[in-house]
């Protein structure tokens, strides 16, 4: 039997705003994976270690705060860390197209602003998940 790709969906930071987040996971879910949605104001620590407890595939990040290359810088710095290179960091919400390609140049995936389809979402993480297998130790 295949594997369920496990995602977590998490707002961090002070931003209060988790309808677009909330949708997202939703659609996650309708596509056929497991979704842990953490809630608001998770720091980068919480959404990390929420990440290894559940053994995710990916984690997706939604930011409305303006605060995204801090989050994401944060998160990306934990991952390397505690080695988490076999786990897709993406994310979404309204950041710059300057921005957005900064982020992904320091390693994070995809990054969907308002406008991206949920179909495009779910298609991004599954088909990134199956491309990057993970390692058996």
């Amino acid at each position: 039997m295949e594997e369920k790709i496990r995602v977590i969906v998490a707002k961090s930071g002070l931003d209060g705003h988790d309808r677009g987040a909330k949708i997202v996971a939703a659609a996650l879910r309708d596509a056929g994976m497991e979704v842990i949605y953490t809630g608001l104001r998770q720091s980068a620590d919480m959404i990390i270690e929420a990440a290894i407890q559940e053994d995710v595939h990916a984690i997706g990040i939604s930011v409305l705060s303006g605060a995204h290359n801090t989050i994401f810088k944060k998160i990306l710095a934990i991952m390397k860390e505690k080695e988490m290179d076999d786990i897709l960091l993406f994310g979404g919400g309204i950041i710059p197209e300057d921005d957005i390609t900064k982020l992904k140049e320091m390693g994070v995936g995809a990054l969907f602003t308002p406008g991206a389809t949920t179909e495009e979402i779910s298609t991004y993480v599954y088909n990134w998940v199956k491309n990057h297998p993970r390692q058996l130790i």
